[in-house]
């Protein structure tokens, strides 16, 4: 049957496109990562790398995983009761950088394929994934960069894909409790399979290898920037909003605990240093009000200048 999923196909293009970020990143910092390869005790396992203390980035983690399994918690057929009884597979490159400089962004990418099937019925599936951009000092023309190279990723599958998964986007990694969005967007999408399996897999795969093109031209533009100690205290104070927002909202972090996955490969999306301050407010007029008065605003970042 034409346009038939095709798993193994999946795996070789995550484990590859794993091989090709580390590297990138490596030839960017100078140190290698560390590689753990790692077993789940309910079927399956993963690929886990983590930089750690680098030059350029503080913490690194690029992860791969396949789990699978003969039936998912309760938790993941809640909202999808045609799930319950099926048996499962997951595959996934999950990563976020933390860079040491407070001037180069933190950056998170996700691409992933999840098929759940049943003797005598068609098996569910969907691709997902994005990538999005955490600034603490904001760039407009970083900023345009990255959503321009979002669009770039999404453009030859029609106009509506990016202006459609921008928003979702802004939408998905928004922090309720604290009214804020987490940084500047960029790409979110899930529940893929309305263009059949041959069609959503080219997608999934422009948006993964975009992620580099996107980020590593802010990383060699800010990485000497100069900064000091209250650019260092409002970075590790900002981080504190990536830690809220992946431990009570992100999907994939929620499934992965939910169904057994290794702890440490879920968790090394936390950065190593991070601080909260009790009701902190940024002084008026500053650099760091900037980033909320301006950056952490949902908006066309590639609307022409006024």
């Amino acid at each position: 049957m034409a346009d038939t999923p095709d798993i193994n196909a999946v795996k070789r293009y995550l484990l590859d496109l794993q091989e090709r970020i580390c590297n990138a990143l490596t030839a960017e910092d100078g140190q290698a990562f560390r590689e753990d390869g790692w077993d789940r005790t309910g079927g399956g396992g993963g690929r886990s790398r983590v930089l750690e203390n680098g030059h350029v980035f503080e913490k690194a983690g690029v992860n791969f995983s396949h789990v699978f399994g003969d039936g998912l918690p309760a938790s993941a057929t809640a909202q999808r009761p045609e799930l319950a009884g099926r048996s499962f597979q997951a595959l996934g490159v999950s990563l976020v950088i933390h860079p040491r400089n407070p001037h180069v962004p933190t950056s998170h990418a996700n691409v992933r394929f999840f098929i759940a099937e049943k003797s005598n019925a068609a098996p569910v599936w969907w691709f997902g994934g994005g990538f999005d951009l955490t600034p603490y000092y904001g760039q407009r023309e970083d900023a345009r960069h990255w959503h321009a190279t979002a669009r770039a990723a999404c453009e030859s599958f029609g106009p509506d894909v990016y202006p459609r998964y921008k928003q979702w986007c802004d939408d998905y990694f928004y922090l309720k409790h604290r009214n804020e969005p987490r940084g500047i967007g960029g790409l979110f999408f899930d529940d893929l399979n309305e263009w059949g399996f041959d069609h959503s897999f080219a997608f999934m795969r422009s948006v993964g290898d975009h992620y580099l093109l996107a980020y590593l031209p802010i990383v060699q533009r800010r990485r000497n920037a100069d900064f000091g100690e209250q650019e260092r205290q409002f970075q590790l104070y900002r981080r504190g909003r990536y830690v809220e927002f992946n431990l009570v909202y992100d999907r994939g972090t929620l499934f992965g605990l939910q169904t057994g996955g290794r702890t440490e490969s879920i968790l090394m999306s936390l950065p190593p240093l991070v601080s909260w301050r009790y009701d902190w407010q940024p002084e008026p007029g500053s650099r760091e009000a900037e980033l909320y008065d301006v950056f952490l605003k949902p908006q066309d970042w590639l609307a022409e200048p006024n």
